[in-house]
């Protein structure tokens, strides 16, 4: 027999699991205030080259100044990195006379002057990273992500081989310390170290929270945990537009964001090991003590349980001996297992391409936001709000069409939806903003779907590792995505063009993946092979 019988008898979904299930909710909701604070944190306000010597011009007025000082663009504003190398004192009489001798137009020599009516300050601000380093405040978001690419390498490894709670609970102590240390930053070169460590930790916390939920619930209350979970990552979305409208200087704002993972820490101490996992490592006493636990707060009071030596577990309230198809303990496997057996390797293959192209075409919509006719406050909050119905709606078709469909069709509609977005002309600014926000839902739908079908996938003895190499190819999606905003220099609908095709690409090879709905939980290889 399996766990999820065990589960039965015992409730799989009481007020234990419920309790777990919130409490697990508190750093979902810290999660997309961390990944999407590059919108806030690396914002860039309107700025144009500093102009010396302005004492000189007393008696002309700002705007007068800079229309003799800096290049206009043909819509008539002002460049941002450029300046004249003199002042062209002619263009008071007729500004539409711009100069056509580019000899006379330098690069800006004496910095820059920053519009400071919405931000305080940000990063670049902060060490003027615009024009030729704009590179470099696009590359925090990667160093950040990069960070999270790392962690989910070491923290899915090290979740099946010490535990998904002791690892949770690193992860949070890490978020806290790396954190405020990127808030006392003094230098850029400490922010993308301080931040890359961060992403290490918050991967640990990103990848603990579902597998730990989930493996005490049973089949089916499967769908509806993930979605819950699924969705305090939305309400995390939103209070970050809220945070950020509040707290406009970014080591503020910083520590801000990071400060509720102390509450995390506090209220891990109610939430158990998954008796699933110390079961798997031979570890029943402990399992025999949380199964116990569960049975009580859920009113099953009769039932009982006791560990044996010779059995991984023995159910004397109903008299059922569990015959577990778990791996022996002291038996080790590795990211390598995943590719070693056929059935297995061609998941493995397949889930990587969908989470790359889910994670890359869902930070590319969501770290672009301006692009749509929206003020970005208001951008966030609806991109945040919109994903609640997106999610509702995902609850309704994975378990009506099953998870293959659904994964497919939302990855590839967020594509068409982008794609859209390409021909629509700009004017059409309502136009934009109503297809972006469906491209926005189509996107956490994909998202949404993903996390579940990925866990439904892949076998207790491996879920973890499995969990963290589709995180580790996630997050170099993640990375890449922010960068590819620097090839609008290129042709200005690069970008879209690339988010489009990847996200219909990789949403296409879903269909090669087994559907997983109404399928218990596979324990070993075997399982699934």
């Amino acid at each position: 027999m399996k766990f999820e019988d065990l589960l039965l008898e015992i409730d799989g979904f009481g007020r234990f699991q419920i309790l777990i299930l919130l409490i697990l909710c508190l750093p979902r909701i810290n999660l997309p205030m961390h990944f999407l604070l590059h919108n806030f944190l690396a914002a860039t306000p309107s700025h144009h080259c500093a102009i010396p010597h302005q004492e000189a011009f007393v008696n002309l007025t700002v705007e007068q100044v800079l229309l003799i000082s800096i290049p206009q663009e043909p819509d008539g504003t002002f460049r941002s990195c450029e300046m004249f190398s003199e002042p062209q004192f002619h263009l008071l009489l007729n500004s539409s006379l711009q100069p056509e001798n580019n000899s006379i137009i330098q690069h800006c020599q004496h910095g820059w002057v920053y519009d400071h009516s919405q931000f305080t300050s940000t990063i670049s601000t902060q060490w003027d990273l615009v024009c030729e380093q704009r590179g470099l405040n696009q590359a925090t978001a990667t160093f950040f992500f990069i960070g999270v690419t790392m962690g989910a390498v070491v923290f899915g490894y090290l979740s099946d081989r010490f535990g998904r709670k002791s690892m949770l609970l690193l992860s949070l102590v890490c978020s806290v310390i790396f954190g405020m240390l990127s808030a006392a930053s003094v230098s850029y070169s400490m922010l993308a170290i301080t931040r890359t460590l961060t992403g290490v930790a918050l991967s640990g916390v990103s990848l603990t929270i579902l597998p730990l939920g989930m493996e005490w619930v049973d089949i089916q209350h499967r769908t509806f945990s993930g979605i819950l979970t699924s969705i305090f990552w939305s309400i995390g979305n939103m209070l970050l537009a809220m945070v950020a409208y509040l707290v406009r200087e970014w080591h503020w704002l910083l520590v801000a964001v990071t400060g509720p993972c102390l509450l995390s820490i506090v209220c891990l101490w109610w939430v158990p090991e998954s008796a699933r996992w110390l079961i798997a490592k031979g570890k029943v006493k402990r399992a025999h003590r949380h199964l116990l636990r569960c049975a009580r707060m859920n009113g099953r009071k009769d039932f009982a349980i006791s560990p044996e030596e010779d059995t991984p577990l023995t159910m004397y309230g109903q008299r059922i001996v569990l015959q577990w198809e778990y791996k022996k303990p002291g038996e080790s496997y590795s990211y390598m297992s995943l590719f070693r057996t056929p059935v297995l390797r061609k998941i493995s293959l397949c889930s990587g391409a969908v989470w790359f192209g889910v994670a890359f075409s869902y930070y590319g919509m969501s770290m672009n936001l301006t692009g749509f006719g929206l003020n970005m406050y208001l951008s966030q909050f609806v991109f945040g709000i919109i994903e609640i119905p997106a999610k509702m709606i995902v609850y309704v078709l994975v378990n009506r069409i099953g998870r293959r469909q659904s994964q497919a069709w939302a990855l590839i509609l967020t594509g068409l939806c982008i794609g859209a977005n390409i021909i629509i002309p700009k004017p059409f600014t309502s136009l934009r903003s109503v297809v972006a926000i469906m491209g926005k839902a189509f996107s956490e739908a994909a998202f949404t779907t993903v996390y579940l079908y990925t866990s439904e996938l892949y076998p207790t003895v491996l879920r973890q590792n499995g969990m963290g190499y589709t995180s580790f190819i996630a997050r170099l999606g993640g990375a890449l995505a922010p960068l590819v905003f620097l090839l609008d220099e290129v042709w200005r609908s690069l970008p879209e063009v690339i988010y489009c095709g990847v996200a219909v690409c990789c949403g296409s090879v879903a269909f090669l993946l087994p559907e997983t709905l109404n399928v218990r939980l596979p324990e070993g290889i075997e399982d699934i092979e």
